[in-house]
C-alpha cells in the first residue's frame, strides 16, 4: 500500500483502507463498530477491512476492559501504518542534521533553527496577527499548522478549563528526534503568536512515544 497523500486526498475520494488509517490516526484505538458509523457502514464491514489491514501489519487489535464483561477490542496503527503518514524527506534530512553538526558545530545547527523559527515567524504573523480573540488566533494556529503537514485540530478542554491544540501527525519527526531544538523552537513561536494572555503547555510528545502531540492552552 502507498502512503497516503494528506495534501491531494480528500475523505471522499480515499479509499475505505485509508479512511480506516486516517481515522485511526486521528482519533486514536477505535472498535470496528465505532469505526463503521463513521464510515456510513457496519461495524463487521469495518472490521472485513480492518482483518486486511492487519495482514499487511498496519493495524492490530488490544483488549481494553469496560468493566463488566468482556474485554472490548479496540483497533490501532502498528508502526509501519504510522509510516503511512510518511516524514517529510526523513533520511536526506537527517542525514543533513548529522553532517552539519560534525562538519560545522551545534552553534551552527543552532543558527539554522533561528533562521527556520524566523520563517515560521514571518509567515505566521502576517495570518495570526489579524485575529483578536484568543480562540480566533488558535483556530489560524490549527489552520496553519494543518496546512503544513501536522493534521492539526483544537477543541475545548474536557474540564472547561482552555484549550487543546492537538497534531495528530509530524512531517519533520525524524528531524525532530535527531535534533530536539526544533520542537523547542515551534513552542516558543506558539507562545508568541497566541500571547502572553495565555499559558501552553506541551501534554503529549511523539518524540517520546506518545501517539501525537498535544498542548494545553490556558487564558492567564
Amino acid at each position: 500500500m502507498s502512503s497516503i497523500s494528506l495534501e491531494k486526498e480528500t475523505p471522499s475520494n480515499r479509499s475505505p483502507s485509508q479512511r480506516l488509517l486516517l481515522l485511526l490516526k486521528t482519533r486514536g484505538p477505535q472498535t470496528a463498530s465505532d469505526l463503521g458509523q463513521v464510515l456510513g457502514t457496519t461495524g463487521e464491514n469495518a472490521r472485513q477491512q480492518l482483518t486486511k489491514l492487519a495482514a499487511e501489519d498496519l493495524v492490530e487489535t488490544e483488549a481494553v476492559s469496560r468493566g463488566v464483561g468482556r474485554p472490548a477490542q479496540f483497533w490501532r496503527l502498528t508502526s509501519h501504518g504510522h509510516a503511512q503518514f510518511p516524514d517529510t524527506h526523513a533520511e536526506i534530512t537527517v542525514s543533513l542534521l548529522r553532517n552539519i553538526r560534525e562538519l560545522l558545530g551545534n552553534d551552527t545547527l543552532e543558527q539554522l533553527i533561528a533562521a527556520r523559527e524566523d520563517e515560521m515567524r514571518r509567515i505566521y504573523r502576517a495570518e495570526i496577527g489579524k485575529a483578536k480573540s484568543l480562540e480566533q488566533r488558535l483556530a489560524a494556529l490549527a489552520t496553519l499548522r494543518t496546512r503544513e503537514g501536522y493534521m492539526a485540530e483544537y477543541c475545548k478542554a474536557d474540564d472547561g478549563d482552555g484549550w487543546l491544540l492537538v497534531e495528530n501527525h509530524c512531517p519533520i519527526c525524524a528531524a525532530a528526534t535527531a535534533c530536539q531544538g526544533f520542537c523547542r523552537s515551534e513552542l516558543a513561536i506558539f507562545r508568541e503568536m497566541l500571547g502572553p494572555a495565555c499559558d501552553i503547555e506541551r501534554t503529549e510528545h511523539i518524540i517520546q512515544g506518545a501517539r501525537r502531540c498535544a498542548y494545553r492552552i490556558r487564558p492567564v
